[in-house]
């Protein structure tokens, strides 16, 4: 029987929590703001890098060893493709095509995504429940994507399927990589973040090719920030949380990272936030909030 959790690491994980999903939230209008500046994949690419580097000196600081043992490094290399590359560089590519609201939404659908994927993969077949999520979750896009009755522009479809991309690459990665890899979770986060942010550097020095003395004072407060904040202190506190609080909970409560990060853009970009965005944001959520409970059950 599990030792229960004291209520002061309770109360500790919550806090973790809290900060981590809204350091998360915020760096969507931030990576906007960034983007005013540098491509999609070079920005996010140089601030992951940094990233990775940082939490690997963090890492060694906690006296974890950064050595990846041969025979995960294949499944080092799949992860950091579908967790990392296609989660954050699609979706930061396809945010020069949609608002905040359009991109955070479907990039979250991926547990529902995760639960189809979990049917021909590990046998689990979906229940009602999973597909209560599944017609909830399409009926949020469709909503959110009607606005002009479906008369969507080239640029507006391809930003759909980066995000659906990076969505659907996600669940499919969560899904293969159920057992942990032999690696401890800092040293573990550093690797990922590195080998899937420094890839895109590459590509974004060789298509992009960027000017790397375009950034404003504006746009280095935004890198800093993605380096240091989601990157790296919101990774802190997110092992510090599942560390504390049940995975089910730490995963219910990252729902509010694009709810957060929609709010923030109304705010600080002036992107749209009424009636069609809020009715998107409780359909599409509450599917996901249907699949994370159906998976936390498993």
């Amino acid at each position: 029987m599990p030792t229960p959790t004291p209520p002061h690491a309770r109360l500790i994980g919550f806090i973790c929590l809290g900060v981590t999903a809204t350091g998360w939230a915020m760096n969507w209008p931030i990576i906007k703001i960034l983007l005013r500046d540098w491509p999609p994949l070079f920005a996010r690419g140089v601030a992951g890098t940094a990233a990775g580097i940082i939490l690997a000196g963090i890492a060694i600081g906690y006296g974890e060893k950064l050595r990846v043992p041969r025979h995960a490094i294949p499944r080092l290399l799949f992860a950091s493709f579908t967790n990392v590359f296609a989660w954050m560089g699609f979706a930061t590519v396809a945010l020069k095509m949609l608002s905040i609201g359009e991109g955070a939404l479907l990039v979250y659908t991926m547990p529902i995504w995760a639960t189809l994927f979990a049917w021909p993969i590990l046998g689990h077949r979906p229940g009602l429940r999973d597909v209560i999520a599944l017609v909830l979750g399409i009926a949020g896009i469709v909503v959110l994507m009607g606005e002009h009755g479906f008369a969507l522009t080239q640029d507006k479809l391809l930003g759909i399927a980066l995000t659906m991309g990076s969505a659907t690459l996600f669940a499919l990665g969560s899904v293969l990589m159920r057992s942990p890899l032999p690696v401890a979770p800092i040293a573990l986060a550093a690797w990922q973040v590195g080998l899937g942010c420094f890839p895109m550097v590459i590509l974004g020095l060789i298509f992009e090719k960027p000017d790397i003395a375009a950034l404003t004072p504006t746009g280095w407060s935004a890198l800093i920030y993605m380096t240091l904040g989601p990157m790296g202190i919101c990774y802190l506190t997110w092992f510090a949380t599942l560390r504390r609080l049940p995975p089910s909970t730490a995963a219910m409560g990252t729902l509010v990272v694009p709810i957060l990060g929609v709010i923030g853009a109304a705010v600080v970009l002036g992107e749209p936030l009424g009636l069609r965005e809020v009715t998107a944001m409780a359909l599409t959520l509450g599917g996901v909030t249907l699949a994370l409970r159906k998976s936390s059950a498993t």
